[in-house]
C-alpha cells in the first residue's frame, strides 16, 4: 500500500481538483490510501506527495518541517501535468536541492510512474528495515585498517543506524562464562565436506564458545549486526572467529571481520536489499586482460554457500577457517565509505571457486567490467569489499541516493 498526500491551491475548484486527482491516481493501477493534507503519519509506509495544482510551493514549504521530522525517506512528488502541477513540482524540487534534501518527481505515462513506484517501494522497504537498528564494534578496527574508520553521526543521520562501541573485555567475559560443548560444537550445522583435520577438530569447541559468546552479546545489546577485532582472539584464546561469523550471518545477524565498520555497513545495507549478509572479502589479485578478480577470506555466510569444508585460519594456521563453495552466476560487489559519502556497486559474474594454500580459505573468481580495475587500482574504498548474489546494483544505488 502506498500513502498519497495531496497539496492543492485554494484558488482552484476543490471538487474538480479532487475528481481529477482520483482519476489520475486510479490510472496508475496501484494500491493506495488517500491521506489528503494530513501529514501526521507521513513516512510510516511509502509516502508520495501528489502536487495537484500550481501555487502549492508555499504550502509545501510549510509542511516540510513536519515531513523532515517524521521520515528520512527521499521526498517523492507525483505530478500529473494538469493545472501546472509539474511546474510547481519543479520549483519545489529545486528548493529541496538548495537545502541539501533528496527527492524525485514522478511524472510520465501511467505505466512509467507505476514502474517507478514499484521500484521505489522495494528500496524504501529496505531503508525502513535499517532505521533504528544498532550495530556493535567489538574492540576497535584492526591496526592495519588505516582508511576504514566511520562517522557514527553521519551514519545515523543518513540511515538511522546506531554504531555502538563495545569493549573487547565484554566479549572475553562472556566467553569465559561459557563451557565447552565438546563433540557437539557443530550441532545445528550442515555437515561439512571432507575430513576435518585434527588441528581443526581440536579447535572446534573453542570456536563454538566464541560463536555463543557473540550471539549472547548481540542478544544482550540488541544488535542487528556486529564486527569484531577478531585477530585479537588469536592471542587471547588461541582461536578464530571465522566459524562464529559464518554462523551468525546465516542466522540473520550481520557479522563482519577485523572491526571494519565500513565493511559491516556495506553488509548491512546490502542485506536490506538482497536478503543475505554478503561475503566480506579481500581483492587478492586481478588480471586486466581476462577481466578476472580473485577475492578471498577465511569466513563466509553459511547461507550463501552450496557446500563448505573446515580448515585452519590462513594467516595464523590455527583455529577454524571456512572454505565455502559459492554458486556460480551473477553477483554484485559493493562497498560504502564510513561516512556514506561514497560507495561502489558493480555487477559481474562469479566464474569459479578456487583453493590455493597461500590465500584465505574461501576463494572466488569474478569477472568484472573494465571500470572496476580503475576503481580498485586508483580510488578504492579500503580493502574489504562485499559480494552479494545476483545483480542488485540498481537497488543499492537507489537506496543511497
Amino acid at each position: 500500500m502506498v500513502a498519497i498526500y495531496t497539496l492543492a491551491s485554494a484558488l482552484h475548484d476543490a471538487k474538480a481538483v479532487d475528481a481529477a486527482a482520483r482519476s489520475f491516481l486510479d490510472s496508475l493501477g496501484i494500491d493506495y490510501s488517500l491521506k489528503g493534507d494530513d501529514f501526521s503519519d507521513y513516512g510510516s509506509e511509502l509516502s508520495l506527495i501528489c502536487i495537484l495544482t500550481g501555487g502549492t510551493e508555499g504550502l509545501f514549504k510549510e509542511v516540510l518541517p513536519v515531513i523532515k521530522g517524521l521520515s528520512r525517506q527521499r521526498i517523492f512528488l507525483l505530478a500529473s501535468g494538469r493545472s501546472n502541477s509539474l511546474a510547481a513540482s519543479m520549483e519545489i524540487m529545486s528548493y529541496l536541492r538548495q537545502n541539501g534534501l533528496r527527492g524525485e518527481i514522478l511524472h510520465g505515462s501511467p505505466a512509467y510512474i507505476r514502474s517507478r513506484i514499484e521500484s521505489v517501494a522495494k528500496v524504501e522497504d529496505a531503508r525502513r528495515s535499517l532505521e533504528f537498528t544498532t550495530v556493535g564494534v567489538i574492540g576497535a578496527p584492526s591496526d592495519w585498517l588505516i582508511a576504514s574508520q566511520a562517522d557514527p553521526e553521519a551514519v545515523y543521520d543518513r540511515l538511522g543506524v546506531n554504531v555502538e562501541s563495545i569493549p573487547m573485555e565484554e566479549l572475553m567475559d562472556e566467553y569465559s562464562s561459557l563451557e565447552d560443548v565438546g563433540d557437539r560444537a557443530l550441532e545445528g550445522l550442515p555437515d561439512p565436506c571432507g575430513e576435518i583435520p585434527s588441528v581443526v577438530r581440536a579447535s572446534l569447541p573453542g570456536a563454538d564458545r566464541i560463536y555463543r559468546a557473540l550471539r549472547n552479546l548481540a542478544a544482550m545489546r540488541g544488535l542487528s549486526g556486529l564486527t569484531v577485532r577478531c585477530f585479537d582472539l588469536l592471542t587471547s584464546v588461541h582461536n578464530t572467529g571465522c566459524l562464529a561469523l559464518a554462523r551468525l550471518n546465516s542466522e540473520g545477524i550481520v557479522a563482519g571481520c577485523e572491526g571494519d565498520i565500513p565493511a559491516l555497513l556495506s553488509m548491512l545495507v546490502g542485506k536490506s536489499v538482497s536478503g543475505v549478509s554478503g561475503f566480506q572479502a579481500n581483492p587478492s589479485c586481478m588480471d586486466l586482460e581476462s577481466g578476472e578478480f580473485v577475492f578471498s577470506h577465511c569466513t563466509v555466510p553459511l547461507d550463501m554457500v552450496s557446500s563448505f569444508s573446515l580448515d585452519t585460519h590462513f594467516e595464523s594456521g590455527i583455529g577454524v577457517g571456512i572454505h565455502g563453495e559459492l554458486p556460480l552466476g551473477p553477483v554484485t560487489v559493493f562497498k560504502v565509505s564510513g561516512d556514506l559519502s561514497r560507495h561502489f556497486a558493480c555487477e559481474g559474474e562469479l566464474l569459479r571457486n578456487e583453493y590455493s594454500r597461500d590465500l584465505c580459505r574461501t576463494q572466488v573468481v569474478l569477472r568484472l567490467p573494465d571500470q572496476a580495475f580503475r576503481y580498485f587500482l586508483t580510488d578504492p574504498i579500503g580493502n574489504h569489499h562485499v559480494i552479494f548474489p545476483g545483480h542488485c546494483a540498481a537497488a543499492l544505488e537507489e537506496l543511497l541516493k
